[in-house]
């Protein structure tokens, strides 16, 4: 399955979120993905073929440590949905409607990558 492929990999991640990722499909191992000089830090909790990402986020903004980040995965006549969902947020504050707008632009780049082979990583983009 593309999707499940674009959320898994290093070429994946690296074309939809941002090219200076260091990433491995194994439960436990932990993606690094650098934006600038900020480098977060997810550990793999659950990958499920096709079905479902899971990542704990372990070192990021303190906003989004221990926060778990979700990806489920559907399919059905060829298209597949994915239901993103961030959950652990101590409380709702600027930062994080600013993920929320920058979750957006993931979920774009994403469809943009499985549909067309082009992502919008944040080194590329201009918004």
């Amino acid at each position: 399955m593309k999707v499940y492929d674009a959320l898994t990999t290093q070429e994946g991640l690296s074309e939809v979120w941002t090219t200076q990722a260091n990433v491995k499909p194994e439960i436990d191992f932990v993606n690094e993905f650098t934006f600038d000089k900020e480098t977060d830090k997810m550990r793999i909790t659950n990958l499920q073929p096709g079905k479902r990402v899971e990542w704990l986020v372990i070192e990021s903004d303190p906003q989004w440590i221990g926060t778990v980040i979700s990806f489920d995965l559907t399919e059905k006549n060829n298209l597949t949905t994915v239901v993103l969902k961030q959950l652990g947020w101590r409380e709702v504050t600027d930062f994080y409607r600013f993920c929320n707008y920058h979750w957006g632009w993931f979920l774009y780049s994403l469809k943009h990558y499985c549909e067309i082979g082009d992502g919008f990583p944040y080194q590329r983009r201009t918004l």
